[in-house]
Order: structure tokens, then C-alpha cells, then sequence
């Protein structure tokens, strides 16, 4: 599918009007994720994804940090060390993701090189953590980026998701880990 097509593909309707995404980022063949304008700031985003299961789409889903959360103890099991260097390369991923201030911001975060391109030497280190689980390397990187990206441009001082990554890093026990994925507090 070309970008049109993608972009149609990812469209839906909500309160019936058409929500066609700002973006969208095919993913192994796999997946592709639709970038949304969100309503709970200025430039606020949303992200949205589509699943290829037994050469069917599923609908439209929305992440949650809980999904990849899961995703990362299923590696962590598999692999330790190698998905614990995974998370020190999300944290540092974290420290350097700015939030989207302006129309140039948004347009710049939303490109595909940026996006998936930027990373790809350090992702291919990665790569056979994708064996495990249900998501690849290159969806959680991107999923990871846009996620962390709608987090600090809707609160610049967001910490939720880099607290997660470190409970998941430190060994957390589970329910730590599901209540900081999921935003209950203890």
C-alpha cells in the first residue's frame, strides 16, 4: 500500500465523522501505527495500531503502556541481559524526547526517518529479542518514541513511562510493574 492507501486504511469514524491520521508507519508487514491529532492539548497525539493476525487486519487499537509492558517481560524472560540493554536504550530514548511545541514539531517528530530510521544500527543489536513475545523490536521502538512523545507534549514533566522502563529494568515485582503501566497508584 502506498501512503494514500495507508492513510485510507487507518482512517475511522468517531462520533460520525472521518478521523484520518496525521501519519502512518508500516511496521515489518506486520503492523501499521496511525498517528492521530489528539484534543488534551495543542498538539497533543494519538496513536493508534492495526495488527496483521493470520493474514487478517484486526481493528483500529489503541496502546496501552500495559501491552508493550507485557511484551517486555515475556523478553526479559527469554533474555536478561540483552532486553535489559534494550530498556537502558528506551530510557535513553526518554531523555532525549522533547514534546511537540508547534506545527514544525509535530510535522519533524512525525517523519518516518526520524522516526524509524534514526535508531536502526542499535536496533538490529536488538533484533533477536523479537522472537519472543508478540511485538517486534521495530514496533516497540516506534511505539516506545510516539508514546513517550504524546506523554511530554500533553505534560512536559511526564514520568510515567520512564517508570515503567525502570521497574521493568530493576526487576521489579509484578504488581509494581502493572500498577506503574497502568497508572494506579499504591
Amino acid at each position: 500500500m502506498n501512503n494514500i492507501e495507508l492513510k485510507q486504511f487507518m482512517s475511522f469514524n468517531k462520533d460520525y465523522k472521518l478521523v484520518k491520521p496525521l501519519a502512518v508507519f508500516p511496521v515489518n508487514g506486520n503492523f501499521i501505527v496511525g498517528v492521530y491529532k489528539g484534543t488534551l492539548s495543542k498538539y497533543d497525539i494519538l496513536v493508534r495500531y492495526k495488527q496483521k493476525i493470520k493474514n487478517n487486519w484486526s481493528r483500529i487499537r489503541t496502546p496501552k503502556h500495559i501491552h508493550w509492558a507485557v511484551d517486555i517481560l515475556i523478553k526479559l524472560n527469554s533474555n536478561k541481559k540483552t532486553t535489559k540493554e534494550f530498556l537502558d536504550f528506551l530510557i535513553s530514548i526518554w531523555s532525549k524526547t522533547k514534546p511537540i511545541k508547534s506545527v514544525k514539531d509535530r510535522k519533524e517528530y512525525l517523519n518516518t526517518d526520524n522516526l524509524l530510521k534514526i535508531n536502526n544500527q542499535k536496533m538490529k543489536h536488538y533484533k533477536k529479542l523479537s522472537k519472543k513475545g508478540e511485538y517486534s523490536i521495530n514496533f516497540l521502538v516506534l511505539l516506545a518514541k510516539l508514546l513517550m512523545i504524546q506523554e511530554k507534549t500533553n505534560l512536559e514533566t511526564a514520568y510515567m513511562f520512564k517508570k515503567v522502563l525502570e521497574a521493568l529494568k530493576s526487576g521489579k515485582d509484578i504488581f509494581s510493574i502493572v500498577s506503574a503501566a497502568t497508572h494506579n497508584r499504591r
